[in-house]
């Protein structure tokens, strides 16, 4: 009897070998997946600039519908979350605004974005300067405009 109890003992828990061996995977598997995580800070932030600007994209078309018209340079973005009170007067701008959370975003890196209207590539022009916040650059410094997104 003590003898069935014994092994039973011996079998109710994990080795300190394959504890060993499953420490030893999982610091595998974190070596080769962490520096590729670490590396793409930029890329992720390039991608949320271009969501943000479909968004903003959508929220100026609605009010194109609403109003005839895009906001002008002038008005800017805020338009998007208040009624502007200069140029061309909004004819129907929607109460509670066209942006969501009530506020224009910046773009990933902290910087406003650029809106032009009318654009020189279309009805209107977001830009999003990039990591450095100055237009041109390359990499992770270069403009995303809405013009080139697919």
């Amino acid at each position: 009897m003590k003898l069935f109890k014994h092994r039973r003992n011996r079998q109710a828990g994990f080795t300190l070998i394959e504890l060993m061996v499953v420490i030893v995977i999982l610091g595998v598997l974190a070596g080769m997946i962490i520096p590729r995580i670490m590396g793409r800070p930029d890329e992720a932030r390039q991608a949320k600039a271009k969501i943000q600007m479909t968004a903003l994209e959508s929220a100026l078309k609605l009010y194109k519908l609403d109003n005839g018209g895009y906001p002008t340079t002038e008005q800017g973005l805020q338009a998007l979350v208040e009624a502007p009170t200069i140029g061309n007067l909004p004819k129907s701008w929607r109460e509670g605004g066209y942006l969501e959370k009530n506020r224009v975003p910046k773009d990933p890196w902290g910087n406003e974005f650029v809106y032009l209207s009318p654009g020189s590539h279309g009805d209107f022009d977001l830009i999003s300067m990039g990591k450095d916040g100055e237009f041109g650059g390359e990499g992770v410094d270069q403009d995303i405009n809405n013009w080139e997104l697919e």
